[in-house]
């Protein structure tokens, strides 16, 4: 038996359940050997125990972390807007450039990189072409995303005031893949695994140059003691060099307390785990578990055995941006929504490396629940499938011949 947990941000949860046409194909990344998805967690809040959290300014703690470590990781929003202007706040921070060389990104396809070394650098680069590094990814959310419009030209402009010795450079972390070549579900699948990727840029171009850099992508990816994330991956080899940090999930917005922990937080605030009743939560407490279908389609739903540890072995401080029932659904830029040629493209894409015997939906379907989303920008809990329905979809499909 063959199970493995996909490269996931604690906020994927949620933006994902709220994004119905992103949960299902999730499970494919997995060839089948397992399906991953938000699943409801019954089990209560970790007993708190060790210290208290002494919350300090997010922006200046994030900043000092870079005078002790060369790499501070920190999941982008993922749909999460509160979590997507912390970033952008934090780069316009004059400081940030004379901190930080290099920022890795999750949606960036490393096929273009000498496309946004130029672009990044001020050369005259058409938005058209430079737009490609975050539309032509392995991940659909990440040419959905209005925070990415938004961030290679922020990064730009800033560099535009810098010397060049100074300016920043952004990095590409995902797999080089060639959409206009994917014609079958095998070519796609090839460019799936992509810690390896992500782990030879940050190698090959921060740490064998003893560079500082920013790394932005879901928190699964950064998790400090865990097989399968590029962290832990490239730690094997620069141990002791990276800087944690995750967003506190959906822990805090279930709570039949009258008063939050985090009441008299300011708002941004970063708290470390160490030693801390936050560090003695574990991942369940933030981030619901997933579900896991075997080939037989029997159902577990668990973190893997190396996720069963308290949150300080696996994060150094948890980002707070304030109250978690507050939180916003970033909204789909109507330059995205509206072009219909590349909504087109996505839903080709999803439909060779997505679910199988899923109907393929139509662009007036997308467009539907596009404005369906928009409706509640709120965030909210996010709302678990039902173990047995998955169970039941799996056992469908393997009748009608599609695999598990």
């Amino acid at each position: 038996m063959e199970e493995r947990i996909l490269g996931r941000t604690v906020s994927d949860a949620q933006s994902e359940s709220g994004d119905k046409r992103r949960v299902p194909r999730l499970g494919c990344v997995v060839l089948f050997l397992m399906v991953v998805l938000p699943a409801a967690s019954q089990a209560p809040p970790t007993k708190s125990t060790g210290s208290g959290s002494i919350p300090e300014p997010a922006i200046p703690a994030i900043l000092a972390a870079f005078d002790r470590y060369e790499v501070v990781a920190m999941p982008e929003g993922h749909g999460m807007k509160d979590v997507d202007d912390f970033i952008l706040s934090l780069i316009r921070d004059p400081t940030f450039p004379a901190k930080v060389n290099d920022i890795e990104v999750e949606c960036g396809n490393s096929l273009y990189q000498p496309v946004l070394d130029r672009y990044i650098a001020g050369d005259d680069v058409p938005f058209t072409e430079v737009r490609k590094v975050w539309r032509n990814t392995t991940q659909s959310m990440c040419g959905r995303s209005g925070f990415f419009e938004q961030f290679f030209p922020l990064v730009r402009a800033i560099n535009q005031n810098l010397t060049p010795a100074k300016r920043l450079r952004v990095l590409a972390g995902d797999p080089p893949i060639d959409w206009d070549r994917v014609k079958t579900s095998e070519d796609g699948m090839k460019f799936f695994d992509r810690e390896p990727s992500i782990v030879s840029v940050m190698e090959k171009e921060v740490l064998s140059k003893h560079r500082r850099a920013l790394m932005l992508f879901g928190t699964f990816h950064l998790l400090h003691g865990v097989a399968d994330s590029a962290v832990s991956t490239y730690e094997k080899r620069y141990p002791h060099v990276t800087f944690v940090i995750s967003d506190l999930g959906i822990y805090d917005m279930t709570r039949t307390a009258p008063i939050s922990p985090f009441a008299l937080w300011a708002n941004p605030s970063l708290a470390l785990t160490k030693g801390t009743w936050l560090g003695a939560l574990m991942l369940r407490d933030i981030s619901p578990p997933p579900i896991m279908i075997e080939r037989d389609c029997k159902v577990r739903i668990d973190f893997p055995p190396e996720l069963q540890k308290p949150m300080e072995a696996l994060v150094d401080a948890f980002l707070y941006l304030g109250p978690q029932e507050f939180r916003l659904n970033e909204p789909m830029p109507a330059d995205i929504a509206l072009d219909a040629d590349y909504m087109t493209e996505l839903e080709r894409r999803e439909s060779l490396t997505g679910f199988p015997g899923e109907p393929t939906k139509s662009l007036k379907d997308s467009n539907q629940e596009i404005v369906k989303e928009a409706e509640n920008p709120l965030s909210g809990a996010p709302k678990q499938p039902d173990a047995k329905d998955v169970a039941q979809s799996c056992l469908d499909r393997k009748k009608q011949g599609s695999p598990p």
